[in-house]
């Protein structure tokens, strides 16, 4: 009855799960625009070693799914949807240290982008909280997959943690990886880092242009960039451009 209970409220969640990061992102610039300040530390030095480890935390969870995502079989894995479903079971590549690696991707991405609002106690309540959303979510698309793989999926979960990854069983990725599934699957999520980062520290200037450092207006240019790129590949989306790479 408890699990059948976790698996409805990771269903709930499941639906949602996709306007959380824009939660977090949101958060993260008002923090910032109110305390103005890139770290938790007395010395600068230190919080600017702060906010560049939230960015490296954030870009390491964003390439655990640019990997899981281009390895990934079709109709596996995909974006936000209504409901789980599954062509196969996947068990090779990052699936053989994890049971839910996009998961995992998302849970270091979304702490390291609560991390660049320089709030430490913002960042543990992200991480804590993803943690509880992505563990009931999982457990939603656990049931699933066993009343669709049956044994194969016992035997594959048995062995496999499902949000800690082990460190060793790598097993080679069944398919080669597919460079045009990965942009489909994970274009948003790379532009929504960019925003990340140039959002918190437009916050921290102020949203004053006049007050961006001398040299460092290379960062909104380079986001103005990223956005355009994004543009580009949602108009690919609209044209069909990506309709075979579910």
């Amino acid at each position: 009855m408890y699990q059948h209970e976790l698996a409805r409220s990771g269903k709930f969640l499941f639906v949602i799960r996709g306007t959380y990061i824009y939660a977090v992102i949101a958060i993260a610039i008002a923090i910032m625009w109110v305390a103005r300040d890139l770290g938790p530390f007395a010395s600068a030095a230190a919080d600017h070693l702060w906010y560049a480890a939230g960015i490296a935390v954030a870009a390491l969870g964003a390439i655990i799914r640019i990997f899981t995502s281009g390895w990934a079989a079709l109709g596996t894995s995909g974006r936000v949807k209504a409901a789980a479903e599954a062509a196969e079971l996947n068990t090779t590549g990052s699936y053989s240290l994890v049971r839910n690696p996009l998961y995992v991707g998302r849970i270091v991405n979304y702490t390291g982008m609560a991390m660049l609002s320089g709030s430490w106690a913002f960042a543990a309540i992200v991480f804590l909280v993803s943690v509880l959303i992505y563990e009931r979510v999982s457990i939603y698309e656990e049931e699933f997959l066993r009343g669709k793989f049956g044994d194969a999926h016992a035997n594959w979960a048995k062995d496999v943690p499902a949000l800690f990854p082990r460190l060793t069983g790598w097993v080679k990725p069944k398919y080669g990886f597919w460079w045009k599934r990965m942009v489909w699957r994970e274009r948003q999520k790379v532009f929504l880092l960019g925003t990340s980062i140039a959002g918190t520290l437009f916050a921290c200037w102020g949203f004053d242009l006049a007050a961006v450092p001398a040299g460092q207006m290379w960062i909104l240019q380079a986001w103005a960039v990223l956005a355009g790129l994004f543009l580009l590949t949602e108009i690919g989306s609209w044209t069909g451009y990506y309709k075979d790479m579910r």
